[in-house]
Protein backbone atom coordinates (compact mmCIF):
# COMPACT_ATOMS: atom_id res chain seq x y z
CA UNK A 1 0.00 0.00 0.00
CA UNK A 2 1.25 3.63 -1.28
CA UNK A 3 2.08 6.21 1.73
CA UNK A 4 -1.12 7.97 0.67
CA UNK A 5 -3.05 5.38 0.62
CA UNK A 6 -2.17 4.87 4.19
CA UNK A 7 -2.96 8.15 5.35
CA UNK A 8 -6.31 7.75 3.44
CA UNK A 9 -7.32 4.58 5.04
CA UNK A 10 -6.67 6.67 8.07
CA UNK A 11 -8.88 8.94 7.55
CA UNK A 12 -11.90 6.83 5.67
CA UNK A 13 -11.88 4.91 9.23
CA UNK A 14 -12.48 8.42 11.28
CA UNK A 15 -15.80 9.16 8.51
CA UNK A 16 -17.00 5.39 8.43
CA UNK A 17 -16.77 5.66 12.54
CA UNK A 18 -18.68 9.28 12.57
CA UNK A 19 -15.53 10.51 14.04
CA UNK A 20 -15.18 13.11 11.46
CA UNK A 21 -18.69 13.97 10.77
CA UNK A 22 -20.41 15.33 7.79
CA UNK A 23 -19.54 18.99 7.22
CA UNK A 24 -16.94 19.13 9.34
CA UNK A 25 -13.76 20.83 8.46
CA UNK A 26 -10.44 18.39 7.67
CA UNK A 27 -7.13 18.94 8.62
CA UNK A 28 -5.15 21.56 6.94
CA UNK A 29 -2.68 19.90 4.01
CA UNK A 30 0.13 21.11 6.05
CA UNK A 31 -1.54 19.56 9.26
CA UNK A 32 -1.90 16.36 7.82
CA UNK A 33 1.46 16.63 6.62
CA UNK A 34 3.29 17.32 9.85
CA UNK A 35 0.50 14.60 11.86
CA UNK A 36 1.31 11.85 9.96
CA UNK A 37 4.95 12.92 8.99
CA UNK A 38 4.58 12.45 5.69
CA UNK A 39 5.46 15.53 2.71
CA UNK A 40 2.89 17.95 1.49
CA UNK A 41 2.94 16.30 -1.67
CA UNK A 42 1.90 13.19 0.32
CA UNK A 43 -1.01 14.97 2.27
CA UNK A 44 -2.34 16.63 -1.50
CA UNK A 45 -2.42 13.06 -2.82
CA UNK A 46 -4.46 12.40 0.14
CA UNK A 47 -7.19 14.48 -0.29
CA UNK A 48 -7.15 13.85 -3.72
CA UNK A 49 -7.65 10.41 -3.05
CA UNK A 50 -10.28 11.33 -0.34
CA UNK A 51 -12.03 13.49 -3.39
CA UNK A 52 -12.03 10.57 -6.25
CA UNK A 53 -13.86 8.27 -3.23
CA UNK A 54 -16.71 11.25 -2.76
CA UNK A 55 -15.44 11.23 0.82
CA UNK A 56 -13.63 14.59 0.94
CA UNK A 57 -14.80 17.87 -1.01
CA UNK A 58 -12.50 21.09 -1.40
CA UNK A 59 -13.76 24.16 -0.91
CA UNK A 60 -11.94 27.73 -2.27
CA UNK A 61 -9.57 29.40 0.12
CA UNK A 62 -11.01 27.11 2.80
CA UNK A 63 -9.36 23.94 2.88
CA UNK A 64 -10.79 20.14 2.48
CA UNK A 65 -14.08 19.24 4.36
CA UNK A 66 -16.22 15.66 4.69
CA UNK A 67 -18.06 15.44 2.31
CA UNK A 68 -22.32 14.70 3.31
CA UNK A 69 -24.05 12.01 0.89
CA UNK A 70 -25.30 13.91 -2.12
CA UNK A 71 -28.98 14.24 -2.31
CA UNK A 72 -30.04 12.60 -5.29
CA UNK A 73 -31.34 15.06 -8.64
CA UNK A 74 -34.65 15.79 -9.36
CA UNK A 75 -36.41 13.50 -11.71
CA UNK A 76 -36.94 15.01 -15.14
CA UNK A 77 -40.73 16.07 -15.73
CA UNK A 78 -42.43 16.38 -18.90
CA UNK A 79 -44.97 19.44 -18.74
CA UNK A 80 -48.99 18.91 -18.99
CA UNK A 81 -49.43 18.91 -22.66
CA UNK A 82 -51.95 22.00 -23.13
CA UNK A 83 -52.92 23.97 -25.61
CA UNK A 84 -51.45 27.39 -25.83
CA UNK A 85 -52.82 29.94 -23.63
CA UNK A 86 -52.35 32.73 -21.50
CA UNK A 87 -50.51 32.85 -18.74
CA UNK A 88 -53.24 31.66 -15.36
CA UNK A 89 -51.43 31.84 -12.02
CA UNK A 90 -52.71 33.28 -9.44
CA UNK A 91 -49.19 32.86 -6.95
CA UNK A 92 -47.25 35.10 -9.57
CA UNK A 93 -49.03 38.02 -7.96
CA UNK A 94 -47.30 37.93 -4.55
CA UNK A 95 -44.50 37.95 -5.78
CA UNK A 96 -43.85 42.02 -5.34
CA UNK A 97 -44.79 41.19 -2.30
CA UNK A 98 -42.10 39.02 -0.85
CA UNK A 99 -39.25 40.87 -2.60
CA UNK A 100 -39.93 44.04 -0.85
CA UNK A 101 -39.51 42.49 2.60
CA UNK A 102 -35.75 43.11 4.06
CA UNK A 103 -36.72 41.39 7.35
CA UNK A 104 -35.56 38.27 5.49
CA UNK A 105 -32.71 35.83 5.11
CA UNK A 106 -33.32 36.22 1.44
CA UNK A 107 -32.50 32.32 0.40
CA UNK A 108 -35.48 33.55 -1.81
CA UNK A 109 -33.67 36.17 -3.89
CA UNK A 110 -31.11 34.66 -6.88
CA UNK A 111 -28.81 37.63 -6.54
CA UNK A 112 -25.25 37.76 -4.93
CA UNK A 113 -24.54 39.34 -1.40
CA UNK A 114 -23.20 42.94 -1.65
CA UNK A 115 -20.44 41.38 0.20
CA UNK A 116 -19.47 39.41 -2.81
CA UNK A 117 -19.50 42.14 -5.34
CA UNK A 118 -17.08 44.83 -5.87
CA UNK A 119 -18.18 47.54 -4.16
CA UNK A 120 -15.19 50.20 -3.37
CA UNK A 121 -13.96 49.55 -7.03
CA UNK A 122 -17.72 50.79 -8.26
CA UNK A 123 -17.94 53.46 -5.83
CA UNK A 124 -14.92 54.91 -7.14
CA UNK A 125 -16.10 55.03 -10.75
CA UNK A 126 -19.10 56.26 -9.70
CA UNK A 127 -17.27 59.38 -7.84
CA UNK A 128 -14.75 59.77 -10.93
CA UNK A 129 -17.69 60.13 -12.66
CA UNK A 130 -19.33 62.90 -11.02
CA UNK A 131 -16.19 64.74 -10.58
CA UNK A 132 -15.01 64.53 -14.39
CA UNK A 133 -17.77 64.27 -16.62
CA UNK A 134 -20.47 65.60 -14.29
CA UNK A 135 -22.52 67.45 -17.02
CA UNK A 136 -22.50 64.32 -19.33
CA UNK A 137 -23.23 62.16 -16.30
CA UNK A 138 -26.31 64.17 -14.68
CA UNK A 139 -27.46 64.89 -18.53
CA UNK A 140 -30.14 62.56 -20.50
CA UNK A 141 -28.43 59.51 -22.13
CA UNK A 142 -28.62 59.15 -25.41
CA UNK A 143 -31.64 56.46 -26.35
CA UNK A 144 -29.51 53.74 -27.31
CA UNK A 145 -26.92 54.47 -24.21
CA UNK A 146 -23.37 55.90 -24.29
CA UNK A 147 -21.33 54.75 -27.12
CA UNK A 148 -18.11 53.78 -24.86
CA UNK A 149 -19.77 50.91 -22.88
CA UNK A 150 -21.56 49.58 -26.03
CA UNK A 151 -18.22 49.35 -27.54
CA UNK A 152 -16.76 47.54 -24.53
CA UNK A 153 -19.74 44.98 -24.89
CA UNK A 154 -19.65 44.37 -28.34
CA UNK A 155 -15.84 43.44 -27.31
CA UNK A 156 -17.09 40.88 -24.85
CA UNK A 157 -19.23 39.12 -27.41
CA UNK A 158 -16.32 38.68 -29.36
CA UNK A 159 -14.63 37.01 -26.65
CA UNK A 160 -17.41 34.57 -27.18
CA UNK A 161 -16.94 33.99 -30.43
CA UNK A 162 -20.37 36.06 -31.03
CA UNK A 163 -20.40 38.49 -33.66
CA UNK A 164 -21.85 41.60 -32.07
CA UNK A 165 -22.04 45.42 -33.33
CA UNK A 166 -22.03 47.91 -31.15
CA UNK A 167 -24.35 49.81 -33.38
CA UNK A 168 -27.14 47.54 -32.76
CA UNK A 169 -26.76 47.14 -28.49
CA UNK A 170 -29.94 49.25 -26.91
CA UNK A 171 -28.64 49.81 -22.54
CA UNK A 172 -31.77 48.95 -20.56
CA UNK A 173 -32.36 48.95 -16.68
CA UNK A 174 -31.64 45.47 -16.61
CA UNK A 175 -32.36 42.56 -18.76
CA UNK A 176 -36.33 42.27 -17.61
CA UNK A 177 -36.47 45.84 -19.51
CA UNK A 178 -34.83 44.49 -22.25
CA UNK A 179 -36.71 41.10 -22.56
CA UNK A 180 -40.27 43.40 -22.25
CA UNK A 181 -39.14 45.81 -25.06
CA UNK A 182 -37.67 42.63 -27.23
CA UNK A 183 -41.18 41.51 -26.63
CA UNK A 184 -43.14 44.60 -27.59
CA UNK A 185 -40.99 44.46 -30.48
CA UNK A 186 -41.62 41.60 -32.18
CA UNK A 187 -44.91 40.16 -31.23
CA UNK A 188 -48.57 41.06 -30.48
CA UNK A 189 -51.27 40.44 -27.81
CA UNK A 190 -52.33 36.95 -28.85
CA UNK A 191 -49.05 35.66 -30.36
CA UNK A 192 -48.18 32.17 -29.02
CA UNK A 193 -44.62 31.96 -27.14
CA UNK A 194 -42.46 29.06 -26.24
CA UNK A 195 -40.98 29.69 -22.59
CA UNK A 196 -39.13 26.66 -20.77
CA UNK A 197 -40.31 25.42 -18.01
CA UNK A 198 -39.45 25.79 -14.92
CA UNK A 199 -38.40 28.99 -15.56
CA UNK A 200 -38.08 32.44 -14.13
CA UNK A 201 -41.73 34.03 -12.83
CA UNK A 202 -40.25 37.25 -14.63
CA UNK A 203 -40.54 35.86 -17.75
CA UNK A 204 -43.85 34.79 -17.16
CA UNK A 205 -45.46 37.92 -15.72
CA UNK A 206 -43.99 40.25 -18.92
CA UNK A 207 -45.58 37.32 -21.10
CA UNK A 208 -48.65 38.01 -19.58
CA UNK A 209 -48.72 41.20 -19.06
CA UNK A 210 -48.26 41.52 -23.09
CA UNK A 211 -51.26 38.84 -23.23
CA UNK A 212 -49.48 36.18 -25.31
CA UNK A 213 -50.30 33.06 -25.28
CA UNK A 214 -47.70 30.56 -24.14
CA UNK A 215 -46.38 26.83 -24.49
CA UNK A 216 -43.82 25.35 -22.37
CA UNK A 217 -41.18 23.33 -23.39
CA UNK A 218 -39.05 20.88 -20.79
CA UNK A 219 -35.69 22.15 -19.00
CA UNK A 220 -34.15 19.52 -17.92
CA UNK A 221 -31.75 18.89 -14.67
CA UNK A 222 -28.34 19.28 -16.24
CA UNK A 223 -29.26 18.82 -19.76
CA UNK A 224 -31.08 21.81 -20.38
CA UNK A 225 -33.30 22.56 -22.98
CA UNK A 226 -35.33 19.49 -24.65
CA UNK A 227 -34.53 20.37 -28.52
CA UNK A 228 -36.39 17.63 -29.50
CA UNK A 229 -39.90 18.76 -27.70
CA UNK A 230 -39.17 22.15 -29.18
CA UNK A 231 -39.14 21.26 -32.88
CA UNK A 232 -42.26 19.16 -32.18
CA UNK A 233 -44.05 21.84 -30.79
CA UNK A 234 -43.24 24.48 -34.04
CA UNK A 235 -44.16 21.94 -35.92
CA UNK A 236 -47.82 21.74 -34.35
CA UNK A 237 -47.85 25.79 -33.79
CA UNK A 238 -47.08 29.15 -35.47
CA UNK A 239 -44.84 30.22 -32.50
CA UNK A 240 -43.71 33.99 -32.88
CA UNK A 241 -40.99 33.78 -29.89
CA UNK A 242 -39.88 31.77 -27.91
CA UNK A 243 -37.81 33.41 -24.29
CA UNK A 244 -35.12 30.35 -23.79
CA UNK A 245 -32.47 30.73 -21.02
CA UNK A 246 -30.11 28.39 -22.47
CA UNK A 247 -26.68 29.46 -20.08
CA UNK A 248 -27.58 27.99 -16.28
CA UNK A 249 -31.85 28.40 -16.11
CA UNK A 250 -32.86 29.86 -13.46
CA UNK A 251 -33.82 27.74 -11.46
CA UNK A 252 -32.84 25.02 -12.34
CA UNK A 253 -28.84 26.07 -13.11
CA UNK A 254 -28.82 23.59 -16.23
CA UNK A 255 -26.69 24.43 -19.19
CA UNK A 256 -27.60 23.56 -22.81
CA UNK A 257 -24.76 21.85 -24.08
CA UNK A 258 -23.54 23.78 -27.76
CA UNK A 259 -25.03 20.77 -30.44
CA UNK A 260 -28.34 21.96 -29.33
CA UNK A 261 -27.57 25.65 -28.85
CA UNK A 262 -26.93 25.47 -32.43
CA UNK A 263 -29.95 22.96 -33.45
CA UNK A 264 -32.48 25.53 -31.32
CA UNK A 265 -31.22 28.11 -33.44
CA UNK A 266 -31.93 26.28 -36.76
CA UNK A 267 -35.05 25.04 -35.32
CA UNK A 268 -36.65 28.65 -34.76
CA UNK A 269 -34.85 30.20 -37.77
CA UNK A 270 -36.68 27.08 -39.69
CA UNK A 271 -39.93 28.50 -38.32
CA UNK A 272 -39.42 31.95 -38.28
CA UNK A 273 -39.72 32.11 -34.67
CA UNK A 274 -37.99 34.82 -33.12
CA UNK A 275 -35.37 33.73 -29.77
CA UNK A 276 -35.24 36.04 -27.38
CA UNK A 277 -31.87 34.88 -25.36
CA UNK A 278 -31.55 35.77 -21.27
CA UNK A 279 -28.00 35.31 -21.18
CA UNK A 280 -27.80 36.71 -17.69
CA UNK A 281 -25.97 34.10 -16.03
CA UNK A 282 -23.35 33.36 -18.69
CA UNK A 283 -20.56 34.84 -17.05
CA UNK A 284 -21.32 32.90 -13.76
CA UNK A 285 -20.34 29.22 -15.05
CA UNK A 286 -18.88 27.68 -11.45
CA UNK A 287 -16.79 25.41 -14.17
CA UNK A 288 -14.65 29.16 -14.66
CA UNK A 289 -15.49 28.38 -18.23
CA UNK A 290 -17.92 30.95 -20.13
CA UNK A 291 -20.40 29.24 -22.41
CA UNK A 292 -21.37 30.82 -26.10
CA UNK A 293 -24.53 32.65 -26.10
CA UNK A 294 -26.84 31.52 -28.96
CA UNK A 295 -25.65 34.55 -31.15
CA UNK A 296 -22.68 32.66 -31.84
CA UNK A 297 -24.51 30.95 -34.20
CA UNK A 298 -26.67 33.50 -35.74
CA UNK A 299 -26.32 36.58 -37.26
CA UNK A 300 -29.45 38.78 -35.66
CA UNK A 301 -31.65 37.60 -37.78
CA UNK A 302 -33.32 34.45 -35.33
CA UNK A 303 -31.57 35.68 -32.41
CA UNK A 304 -32.14 38.76 -29.78
CA UNK A 305 -29.73 38.45 -26.83
CA UNK A 306 -30.48 40.00 -23.40
CA UNK A 307 -28.22 40.66 -20.53
CA UNK A 308 -27.66 42.64 -17.26
CA UNK A 309 -24.49 43.25 -14.98
CA UNK A 310 -27.20 42.55 -12.07
CA UNK A 311 -25.86 40.12 -11.04
CA UNK A 312 -22.23 40.00 -11.64
CA UNK A 313 -21.61 43.86 -10.65
CA UNK A 314 -24.33 45.54 -8.48
CA UNK A 315 -28.29 44.70 -9.20
CA UNK A 316 -29.14 48.63 -7.68
CA UNK A 317 -27.21 49.94 -11.02
CA UNK A 318 -30.15 48.61 -13.29
CA UNK A 319 -27.78 48.17 -16.12
CA UNK A 320 -29.09 45.80 -18.88
CA UNK A 321 -28.37 45.48 -22.51
CA UNK A 322 -30.05 44.00 -25.96
CA UNK A 323 -28.50 42.93 -28.71
CA UNK A 324 -31.05 43.44 -31.44
CA UNK A 325 -30.03 42.54 -34.60
CA UNK A 326 -31.67 43.24 -37.07
CA UNK A 327 -34.76 44.46 -34.79
CA UNK A 328 -32.32 47.24 -33.46
CA UNK A 329 -34.08 50.33 -34.71
CA UNK A 330 -37.20 49.41 -33.44
CA UNK A 331 -35.89 48.56 -29.67
CA UNK A 332 -34.02 51.65 -29.51
CA UNK A 333 -37.17 53.60 -30.37
CA UNK A 334 -38.90 51.63 -28.24
CA UNK A 335 -36.46 52.39 -25.36
CA UNK A 336 -37.13 56.08 -26.41
CA UNK A 337 -40.96 55.65 -26.16
CA UNK A 338 -40.59 54.07 -22.66
CA UNK A 339 -38.66 55.91 -20.85
CA UNK A 340 -36.54 58.29 -23.15
CA UNK A 341 -33.23 57.04 -22.34
CA UNK A 342 -31.17 55.24 -19.46
CA UNK A 343 -29.21 56.55 -16.29
CA UNK A 344 -26.29 58.41 -17.67
CA UNK A 345 -23.90 58.28 -14.61
CA UNK A 346 -24.51 54.34 -14.18
CA UNK A 347 -23.30 53.80 -17.77
CA UNK A 348 -20.53 56.34 -17.84
CA UNK A 349 -19.73 54.68 -14.13
CA UNK A 350 -20.03 50.94 -15.72
CA UNK A 351 -17.86 51.73 -18.45
CA UNK A 352 -15.23 53.13 -16.41
CA UNK A 353 -14.85 50.33 -13.88
CA UNK A 354 -14.20 47.96 -16.60
CA UNK A 355 -11.83 50.08 -18.45
CA UNK A 356 -9.98 50.35 -14.65
CA UNK A 357 -10.70 47.41 -13.31
CA UNK A 358 -10.26 43.06 -14.22
CA UNK A 359 -13.55 42.13 -14.75
CA UNK A 360 -12.87 38.35 -14.82
CA UNK A 361 -10.66 38.62 -12.03
CA UNK A 362 -13.97 39.38 -10.05
CA UNK A 363 -15.70 37.32 -12.16
CA UNK A 364 -13.15 34.08 -10.96
CA UNK A 365 -14.05 35.21 -7.44
CA UNK A 366 -17.66 35.24 -7.20
CA UNK A 367 -17.55 31.74 -9.50
CA UNK A 368 -15.53 29.75 -6.64
CA UNK A 369 -17.89 31.32 -3.78
CA UNK A 370 -21.52 30.53 -5.65
CA UNK A 371 -19.95 26.81 -6.39
CA UNK A 372 -18.65 26.31 -2.68
CA UNK A 373 -21.89 27.63 -1.92
CA UNK A 374 -23.69 25.35 -3.88
CA UNK A 375 -21.69 22.28 -1.97
CA UNK A 376 -22.68 23.79 0.97
CA UNK A 377 -26.41 24.02 0.26
CA UNK A 378 -26.25 19.73 -1.18
CA UNK A 379 -24.22 19.58 2.56
CA UNK A 380 -26.59 20.54 4.73
CA UNK A 381 -29.85 19.32 2.39
CA UNK A 382 -27.95 15.78 3.09
CA UNK A 383 -27.56 16.50 6.82
CA UNK A 384 -30.64 17.77 7.63
CA UNK A 385 -33.27 17.33 5.16
CA UNK A 386 -35.65 14.26 4.82
CA UNK A 387 -33.80 11.65 3.22
CA UNK A 388 -35.68 11.23 -0.27
CA UNK A 389 -35.20 14.85 -0.85
CA UNK A 390 -33.77 15.62 -4.37
CA UNK A 391 -32.05 18.31 -5.35
CA UNK A 392 -30.71 19.85 -8.65
CA UNK A 393 -26.91 19.67 -9.70
CA UNK A 394 -26.14 23.42 -11.22
CA UNK A 395 -23.58 24.08 -13.65
CA UNK A 396 -24.12 27.88 -12.69
CA UNK A 397 -26.10 30.68 -11.43
CA UNK A 398 -27.67 31.57 -8.62
CA UNK A 399 -30.32 28.36 -8.26
CA UNK A 400 -30.58 25.80 -5.99
CA UNK A 401 -34.04 23.61 -7.08
CA UNK A 402 -35.32 20.83 -4.37
CA UNK A 403 -37.78 18.76 -4.83
CA UNK A 404 -39.44 17.64 -1.87
CA UNK A 405 -40.80 14.24 -0.53
CA UNK A 406 -43.97 12.76 0.13
CA UNK A 407 -45.84 14.77 -1.93
CA UNK A 408 -45.02 17.82 0.55
CA UNK A 409 -46.13 21.02 -0.52
CA UNK A 410 -43.46 23.88 -0.39
CA UNK A 411 -46.04 26.81 -0.37
CA UNK A 412 -47.07 25.31 3.27
CA UNK A 413 -43.02 25.36 4.00
CA UNK A 414 -43.30 28.87 2.32
CA UNK A 415 -45.47 30.22 5.12
CA UNK A 416 -43.69 28.39 8.00
CA UNK A 417 -40.66 30.33 6.36
CA UNK A 418 -41.48 33.47 6.59
CA UNK A 419 -42.96 32.95 10.37
CA UNK A 420 -39.29 32.21 11.28
CA UNK A 421 -37.66 35.07 8.88
CA UNK A 422 -36.14 32.64 6.06
CA UNK A 423 -37.45 33.78 2.83
CA UNK A 424 -37.48 30.70 0.43
CA UNK A 425 -39.36 30.37 -3.64
CA UNK A 426 -42.16 27.91 -3.71
CA UNK A 427 -42.06 26.17 -7.09
CA UNK A 428 -45.11 27.23 -8.11
CA UNK A 429 -43.89 30.79 -8.90
CA UNK A 430 -41.80 28.90 -12.07
CA UNK A 431 -44.28 27.78 -13.95
CA UNK A 432 -47.18 29.38 -16.24
CA UNK A 433 -50.12 27.40 -14.45
CA UNK A 434 -48.53 26.43 -10.92
CA UNK A 435 -47.19 23.69 -11.51
CA UNK A 436 -44.30 22.23 -9.25
CA UNK A 437 -45.62 22.10 -6.02
CA UNK A 438 -43.60 20.20 -4.19
CA UNK A 439 -40.32 22.26 -5.65
CA UNK A 440 -38.57 25.58 -4.26
CA UNK A 441 -35.95 27.53 -5.12
CA UNK A 442 -32.58 28.43 -3.42
CA UNK A 443 -30.52 31.12 -3.44
CA UNK A 444 -26.35 30.40 -3.80
CA UNK A 445 -25.85 33.63 -3.34
CA UNK A 446 -25.09 34.56 0.13
CA UNK A 447 -22.59 34.49 2.66
CA UNK A 448 -22.35 31.40 4.38
CA UNK A 449 -22.33 31.75 7.90
CA UNK A 450 -23.60 30.13 10.92
CA UNK A 451 -27.22 32.22 10.31
CA UNK A 452 -27.65 30.29 6.79
CA UNK A 453 -26.10 26.68 9.06
CA UNK A 454 -29.18 27.31 11.43
CA UNK A 455 -31.56 28.32 8.45
CA UNK A 456 -30.83 25.43 6.88
CA UNK A 457 -31.55 23.25 9.74
CA UNK A 458 -34.90 24.71 10.56
CA UNK A 459 -35.90 24.46 6.79
CA UNK A 460 -34.94 20.56 7.39
CA UNK A 461 -37.29 20.45 9.93
CA UNK A 462 -39.87 21.78 8.07
CA UNK A 463 -39.84 19.73 4.78
CA UNK A 464 -39.41 16.75 7.35
CA UNK A 465 -42.72 17.84 8.89
CA UNK A 466 -44.53 18.76 5.69
CA UNK A 467 -43.63 15.39 4.10
CA UNK A 468 -44.32 12.96 6.83
CA UNK A 469 -40.74 11.84 6.60
CA UNK A 470 -37.82 11.74 9.39
CA UNK A 471 -34.99 14.54 9.04
CA UNK A 472 -31.44 13.78 9.39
Amino acid sequence: MLLYERVAATLRAQITRGTLRAGERLPSVRQLAQGHGVSTATAVQTYLQLEREGLAVARPRSGFFVRAATPAAPAARLPRRRAPGEVDNPALRSVMELLARSDLLPLHSATPAPDLLPRAALTGSLSRCLRRTSAAALDYAPPQGHFALRRLLAQRYAQVGAEVSAEEIVLTGGAMEAINLSLRAVTSPGDVVIVETPTYHGILQAVAAMRLKVLEVPTRPGQGIDVARLEQLLQQTAVRAAVLVPNFNNPLGSLTCDADKRALVESCDRHGTVIIEDDIYGDLAWSGQRPSPLRRWDDGSTVISCGSFSKVLAPGLRLGWVAGGQWSEVLARAKFFTTVGGNSLTQLAIADYLQRHDLERHLRRLRRTLADNGQRLHDAIARYWPAETRVSEPQGGLSLWVELPGGADSRVLFEQALNRGIGTSPGVLFSSHGDYVDCLRLSCGLVWDERMDHAMRELGKMAAASSNCPSL
